[in-house]
């Protein structure tokens, strides 16, 4: 009798730990999951070929997951604010595209000034042409 309890003790024991290492390799997943990674099935197919590795990956997966985070993105530092850096950003573009339109403006009349001096340039070799033909 004392030899079916220590097999039932001994099966119990074996599912337990099979299950075990089985849940405790799925936690990088649900962290990302928990906190929307963008990577959630890179993470989960990981910990699966981390399972068949003896868990060698099973460090770094937690390390990927817990890096993300859906309000700050990744790494530590909080996240910027993005509207005082969106309206730098949209007063800069505006900036620089007064710049190109003063720039396009000058560059029009350079061109404007070098046909008319092309042109009179033309007029006085025609008159002088003239001249000398008389």
């Amino acid at each position: 009798m004392l030899e079916y309890l220590a097999l039932v003790i001994l099966v119990v024991a074996a599912l337990i730990l099979f299950y075990g290492i089985i849940a405790i390799h799925d936690i990088p997943y649900e962290i990302s999951k928990y906190r929307n990674h963008p990577h959630q099935d890179a993470i989960h197919y990981a910990g699966w070929v981390s399972l068949f590795t003896l868990h060698v990956l099973w460090p770094f997966l937690w390390i990927w997951a817990t890096l993300y985070r859906e309000d700050r993105g990744w790494g530590m530092a909080a996240k910027k604010d993005t509207d005082a850096t969106q309206s730098r950003s949209d007063e800069r573009i505006a900036r620089l595209e007064a710049q190109l339109e003063n720039q396009q403006a000058s560059i029009n009349k350079l061109i404007t000034l070098a046909e008319r001096n092309q042109g009179a340039g033309d007029d006085s070799a025609n008159s002088q042409s003239e001249q000398g033909a008389e």
